[in-house]
């Protein structure tokens, strides 16, 4: 099963504030709902634990993390690959920024994911659903702890 999800966020943070929070895997890793644990190998790369629930599967999943800047492009790719439960996820993510004056961000994102196994039989409707409600959470952890550490203590 193919989902694909775009959106956006206005982060409120310059450009630059926000091109370093997303080039930290360890933020990312804690912007990713019911996250349970992270290992952060280097500064591209990070494995995950998350707890997921779709429909009736749920379970730990575990996710490698890569991700892959252009900051001449202002634009990051976030591919993730594992899985959990005898299901296997492989998710394409990027975010392209851009400073909209007044040090406010936009984040235009969009998401590609391929499913496969019980998490993929559950069905269209109820999957596309929650992949949508966990990849809106997502960027918007990442849009509110974005402009949390813009912000001056």
């Amino acid at each position: 099963m193919k989902l694909e999800h775009t959106g956006q966020e206005r982060i409120s943070a310059t450009l630059a504030e926000v091109w370093t929070f997303i080039n930290d895997p360890e933020k990312i890793a804690a912007c990713l709902p019911d996250m349970q644990s992270s290992t952060v190998h280097d500064e591209r790369h990070v494995d995950v634990v998350v707890r997921v629930g779709v429909g009736p599967v749920r379970g730990n999943f575990k996710f490698k993390i890569e991700l892959r800047p252009d900051q001449a492009g202002d634009r990051m790719e976030v591919a993730i690959s594992g899985g959990g439960l005898g299901s296997v996820v492989d998710l394409t993510a990027g975010a392209t920024l851009a400073d909209a004056g007044a040090g406010i961000t936009t984040l235009d994102w969009q998401g590609i994911a391929t499913m496969r196994g019980p998490v993929a039989a559950v069905g269209g409707r109820v999957l596309d659903a929650q992949a949508q409600k966990l990849i809106a959470q997502t960027f918007a952890n990442v849009k509110s702890r974005a402009a949390a550490a813009a912000t001056p203590a």
